[in-house]
């Protein structure tokens, strides 16, 4: 409330000017009287007008101090009872005041004067006081915290106000916990396993299998639905997927106990579509999810995560389909792409074996028969198929292989680039080839990896298949060759050695297909001597795989050896000890150690007891169930010991069959 001046102030005001100018007056016309008598009325006016002046400025001021004291009071008492905790505390972050609320929220009635904040509240003050707010648990509920700063010549401290933010987490987080997921459950090649059964085993499998996944479903209040012989939708909210997820997919070991026809284990794929927005997003990422594990051979959950995905099992051999209708369409597409095309490229991955450069070899062939110009890109001095490179070179044209350079020079608009061995961009032999050419079709056999190229016009993917080399076989078998001519043998005989290679001459994952595809070749005349000749070695290098062999220790059933010399060819060296090292009794799985320059390489094989591939994923490698490999940059061989220890004794008992 403002005090006016008092309007009769005014009139001693007028008198006192009427007074002067009546002074003047007589003082001009020579009234000295007059003149002294206003003068004196003038000046007692004057005084008066002092005296007044003074009383109110000192009433004036007395009623701002009383404001000011009133206004003082009433913040200090606001402050104290704000119904939420405040606190002021100084440079030293001691606590110099606080309100009643936060004795009784925050320091539980305890005297908290001169006591340190961080005694009550767990908070990095420095990014408080930078950022201004922050969120905080104290004693079982969520504040907000906001800071404002003072500051005034040589005092300075903060005042810090929590907002109680409980209810709103409490319901963010039933929220999450509620949010549906899609999960899509598929048997693996159940057409092909239930073929030859009968029907009431197929009766019976058909009902232990509902069985089982309403016992998965049951501790959920989710529902699942089958929709095809073979597929089955859920929708399950986060929190009791969350269980799944820590659990690691009990399901996946339950369903193996599970025999169709008394001999073949039920497996599942399973794709969860965590973390979307809407169940349309859900059902897009699960299917996403299920294409992955179906690519990695199957009996395995996926899992799509902010950083790539998450795999749980993946402990079964992929069980072979016997059906090759798929592979007669995709030689149809093929060869429809190919005729299309003005040149063809093929490469296969970086550092090329037998089975990479075979299958380039074999299909470079079948194209040429074709009519088509073809080109298979190698780099030489990566490779460890020279002997092969230079024998195929030596039958065929000259311009067969080129260099990685020397393709993308001459690369055209409606070029075709054919990828086989690899499926992941990181990995094949010229990514500025791959760049620069709009059409790719992938041919492989590797267990699907994250980084898979994902722009194919053709992505042609088996991973029951033995070898690359064997895929490429059956494909060209559906080919439409404008000649009578046969393969030539040489071709043949380049696959025959990347089947050879990759199933440790027909021992692993071999299938009937295999079989087939090496009949086959050998009627186009692959000769098996000049093949075996492929894998034969220096007696220096033989001697520097023994070296590697003796040197290998025994860590749970696992042999270690560490490669710590120089060998130009320690790259074929380190897989032939690998293998070497499985034909000891008692070893599941065999690792050899070696270093490339800066980079530290393990090759992992295995007889399937021990899937090396999900160890190898580890370590941020990859590859197949029984053959996988990794690279460590600047690592030293004895820390990838211990790195490659940890990794199997941490993926051990999920790898492991039961």
């Amino acid at each position: 409330m403002k005090t006016k001046f008092p309007v009769i102030y005014f009139v001693p005001l007028a008198i006192l000017l009427a007074d002067i100018t009546f002074v003047s007056a007589s003082v001009y016309t020579e009234r000295y009287v007059p003149a002294l008598i206003g003068c004196g009325i003038a000046g007692a006016l004057i005084l008066i007008m002092m005296i007044v002046s003074l009383v109110y400025s000192k009433n004036s001021l007395r009623h701002f101090s009383k404001m000011n004291t009133h206004l003082e009071t009433s913040a200090a008492q606001y402050m104290h009872t704000l119904p939420a905790p405040v606190a002021i505390i100084d440079d030293s972050r001691d606590i110099v005041w606080y309100n009643q609320v936060f004795a009784e929220k925050i320091s539980l009635g305890s005297d908290a004067y001169g006591r340190s904040f961080g005694d009550y509240v767990q908070l990095d003050l420095d990014s408080l006081l930078t950022d201004g707010f922050a969120y905080c648990h104290v004693n079982g509920s969520v504040y907000k915290v906001v800071s404002e700063e003072f500051k005034e010549k040589d005092l300075s401290f903060s005042i810090i106000h929590f907002s109680d933010e409980t209810s709103y987490f409490n319901l963010r987080k039933r929220f999450d916990e509620e949010h549906p997921n899609v999960v899509i459950l598929s048997i693996d090649n159940y057409d092909e396993i239930m073929q030859n059964a009968k029907e009431s085993e197929k009766a019976l499998a058909s009902v232990e299998t509902e069985q089982l996944i309403e016992k998965f479903m049951s501790s959920t209040n989710g529902f699942i639905k089958k929709i095809s012989s073979n597929t089955f939708y859920a929708v399950i909210e986060n929190r009791h997927l969350e269980e799944k997820i820590t659990n690691k997919f009990k399901i996946l070991d339950m369903a193996r106990n599970i025999k169709i026809a008394g001999k073949y284990p039920l497996t599942f794929s399973i794709g969860v579509g965590q973390g979307a927005s809407s169940l349309a997003e859900s059902e897009k990422i699960a299917r996403q999810c299920l294409d992955m594990a179906l690519g990695r051979g199957g009996d395995q959950a996926v899992v799509k995560t902010d950083s790539g995905f998450r795999f749980f099992g993946g402990v079964s051999k992929g069980v072979e389909k016997m059906s090759r209708a798929k592979t007669r369409i995709i030689a149809n597409a093929m060869e429809d792409v190919i005729r299309n095309s003005n040149k063809v490229y093929i490469m296969g991955h970086r550092f090329g074996d037998l089975d990479s450069v075979g299958a380039s070899c074999g299909l470079a062939g079948a194209i040429r028969l074709l009519g088509k110009e073809v080109h298979i890109v190698v780099d030489r001095n990566k490779n460890l198929a020279s002997h092969l490179i230079d024998l195929v070179e030596s039958q065929s044209e000259r311009d067969l292989f080129v260099t990685p350079s020397a393709a993308v020079s001459s690369v055209e608009n409606n070029d075709l680039l054919i990828v086989v061995d690899t499926h992941n961009r990181d990995f094949i032999e010229s990514r500025e080839l791959y760049d620069r050419i709009k059409r790719v079709i992938i041919i492989d056999h590797h267990r699907k990896t994250v980084n898979y190229i994902d722009n194919a016009v053709i992505f042609h993917h088996e991973p029951y298949a033995s070898s690359a080399s064997e895929m490429v076989t059956e494909l060209i078998q559906y080919f439409s060759f404008d000649t009578d001519d046969n393969l030539p043998s040489i071709c043949a005989e380049a696959l025959l050695s990347g089947i050879m290679l990759d199933t440790k001459n027909f021992v692993m994952r071999t299938g009937v297909r295999t079989f087939e595809a090496a009949a086959y070749l050998k009627k186009q005349g692959a000769d098996t001597v000049s093949v075996k000749l492929l894998f034969s070695n220096s007696f220096d290098a033989y001697k520097r795989k023994t070296q590697v062999v003796a040197n290998a220790k025994l860590h749970k059933k696992c042999a270690i050896a560490v490669a710590d010399f120089k060998s130009d060819d320690i790259r074929v060296v380190a897989p032939q000890a690998a293998d070497e090292l499985l034909s000891i009794s008692d070893v599941d799985a065999s690792f050899v150690v070696y270093s490339t320059g800066s980079v530290t390489n393990i090759s992992a094989r295995s007889l399937g007891a021990l899937n090396v591939q999900v160890v190898m994923e580890e370590l941020g490698g990859g590859g197949h169930q029984t053959m996988a490999a990794a690279q460590l940059e600047n690592t030293s061989l004895q820390e990838a010991v211990k790195l490659l220890i940890n990794a199997i004794d941490s993926r051990q008992e999920e790898t492991y069959t039961e």
